[in-house]
């Protein structure tokens, strides 16, 4: 009997290691390997990244502006990596997963020098951020269905189109829309509490998170420069809301809405103790429309942002009161700026098949865009008129592969007719995507 049995093993052994392994051994082998996968796949890494060149056919002289009839007929060039970013991402299970992005911007830390425009050409020291790198993004989050999400950390402030689809491969233009991202914080993030999530048709995000502070409000940038902190913290004396409903009814068509609203006056170390500034609360409301269409080969982007802020007037006067080396902008501040642009892109391989089928496009594409950080001022804030502007643009973006693509256009910056126009050729390269490990 035991010399039977040996020989029956002893048979299927030999057939099933006709190729040197047992079917045993390749099942454990399978599992081992599925195995394996799984714990990869709740690990996620990717990215995104910028190279450019830019040749700008205008004076980048500070004087500019105040002497346009002196510096025509100027030009210069520069190379930029505007964004380099490294996003880390791992699914805990059980709907609790985290998220993290890592950004270098303009290739090194969040500190550069300037030349001031209005304090006499003087090179001063610019902070934007604490820190030698930017956390854009550390959040934790639990979800209990598609329809309900709470995430709470560091997080991307969803207002304006550039905020919510900030990568180079969702917009056209060699650097991100100029309008957006000179009046806004862009790409804006803070840390708070985020509930989100999408049912049907519709998605939704509703913020909770710190207010601006109103010491970093200016001329040429509106309320930009009060997002993030120079501080090692964020001061949160005043607290602000932000949300964003998008609508997916039609093919192909994303339609959006967003909004803000906080104040901004108390956000700073200086308090104000003077009786003329009691009551002053800065509120920034910012209210936004965009959308975006994909088919037929087409592609069109656009949006429309508005903001106002209180008490405009006696910000530049308080902040005007801050010493040379606070973060305080120290230049006039505009009760209301705007930005408003559209983009059309065709893609020429939509009828050559083997293109296609190599997931490649080619786009042609224009772009115009009007924005005004100072679109409007009290009687006692003096009004920069060269801040605001037309911008046209026409070029092309090559996509070898859904994730990299290759730009180049043409722009010109269109100003009252006392200032010199700003025409540049911009050239760059981009991707982004998630790597497999």
């Amino acid at each position: 009997m035991f010399c039977m049995c040996f020989m029956v093993f002893a048979i299927t052994g030999f057939a099933g290691n006709r190729d040197g392994r047992s079917e045993d051994s390749d099942a454990r082998q399978k599992e081992k390997k599925e195995r394996r996968e799984k714990v990869k796949s709740r690990f996620t890494i990717g990215g995104y990244g910028e190279a450019v060149y830019s040749r700008n056919f205008y004076s980048d002289n500070y004087l500019r502006y105040a002497s346009p009839q002196d510096y025509k007929d100027e030009s210069h060039g520069r190379f930029d990596l505007p964004h380099v970013v490294i996003m880390l991402g791992y699914d805990f299970g059980k709907g609790w997963s985290m998220g993290s992005e890592i950004e270098f911007e303009h290739g090194g830390t969040e500190s550069a020098v300037e030349i001031e425009e209005h304090e006499g050409g003087e090179y001063e020291s610019e902070v934007e951020r604490g820190g030698e790198v930017a956390l854009e993004q550390f959040w934790i989050q639990k979800s209990f269905c598609s329809a309900f999400n709470i995430k709470l950390g560091h997080m991307v402030v969803p207002v304006g189109a550039t905020n919510a689809h900030h990568l180079p491969t969702e917009f056209f233009g060699v650097y991100r829309p100029e309008g957006e991202n000179t009046i806004m914080p862009c790409t804006w993030h803070e840390t708070g509490l985020s509930i989100w999530g999408q049912t049907g048709d519709w998605r939704y995000e509703a913020m909770l998170l710190p207010g601006l502070d109103s010491d970093r409000f200016g001329d040429k940038e509106w309320i930009k420069g009060g997002a993030g902190s120079p501080y090692e913290f964020k001061i949160a004396n005043a607290m602000a809301g932000a949300f964003r409903v998008d609508n997916f009814s039609v093919k192909g068509l994303r339609l959006s809405v967003s909004g803000y609203a906080g104040n901004t006056f108390s956000n700073t170390l200086k308090k104000a103790t003077a009786a003329s500034y009691e009551g002053v609360k800065g509120t920034v409301l910012i209210g936004a429309f965009d959308f975006h269409y994909d088919g037929h080969n087409w592609v069109a982007r656009g949006n429309f942002d508005y903001g106002h802020l209180s008490d405009a007037a006696l910000i530049t006067r308080y902040n005007g009161s801050f010493s040379n080396d606070s973060p305080a902008k120290k230049t006039p501040v505009a009760t209301a700026a705007l930005a408003a642009g559209m983009e059309v892109g065709y893609d020429l391989f939509g009828f050559a098949e083997k293109q296609q089928q190599k997931g490649r496009k080619f786009y042609v594409f224009g772009r115009y865009e009007y924005y005004d950080s100072m679109f409007d001022t009290e009687a006692a804030i003096t009004d920069y008129e060269q801040y605001g502007r037309q911008r046209i643009a026409f070029g092309l973006n090559y996509y070898p592969m859904k994730e990299i693509v290759l730009k180049g256009e043409y722009s010109l910056g269109i100003l009252k007719s006392r200032f010199n126009n700003e025409p540049a050729v911009s050239l760059g390269v981009a991707y982004a995507g998630f790597f497999n490990l």
